[in-house]
């Protein structure tokens, strides 16, 4: 399985009030990492055409844990989750790895993609081109984590 690695910068202005990233900022850095994912690398891979429209018909984040701003970018991984006819599931996980391997994650989250053709102002379907770049990154989304 394949993850699309994307280094998020981070900016003094993402920081609240607390002293952490701000929760709506983490949606900023998601947008970040799928536009690098669907836009830049696709098109790359010679499936470009989501560059032209597409629409976000879900959110879902799970908060882990607060991230602090720092010099250094945070990791956003990205996959895809589920591959429909005219929509996908784009899963990530904003995180570090350190020198020895272990992970920090800090939000878990998944966004419902809806290819859009904005001349004719309508979803449209998922061409072939684009369902085999999307399947080089198809995984499970990452287990539930039950806290008390």
């Amino acid at each position: 399985m394949a993850r699309h690695i994307y280094a998020c910068p981070m900016r003094w202005s993402d920081m609240d009030a607390f002293g952490h990233v701000n929760n709506v900022v983490f949606l900023r850095y998601l947008e970040e990492a799928r536009i690098d994912f669907m836009f830049t690398q696709a098109a790359e891979a010679g499936a470009g055409e989501f560059a032209g429209g597409s629409v976000v018909a879900r959110h879902e984040i799970e908060y882990k844990r607060p991230l602090v701003h720092r010099p250094a970018p945070v990791t956003v991984e990205t996959w895809v989750t589920k591959i429909g006819g005219a929509s996908l599931t784009v899963s990530y996980e904003i995180k570090d790895t350190a020198e020895d391997g272990t992970e920090t994650v800090y939000v878990r989250a998944s966004t419902v993609v809806v290819p859009y053709d904005l001349v004719e102002g309508r979803p449209r379907r998922i061409s072939p081109v684009e369902k085999a770049f999307l399947s080089r990154f198809m995984d499970e989304a990452p287990a539930a984590v039950v806290t008390a």
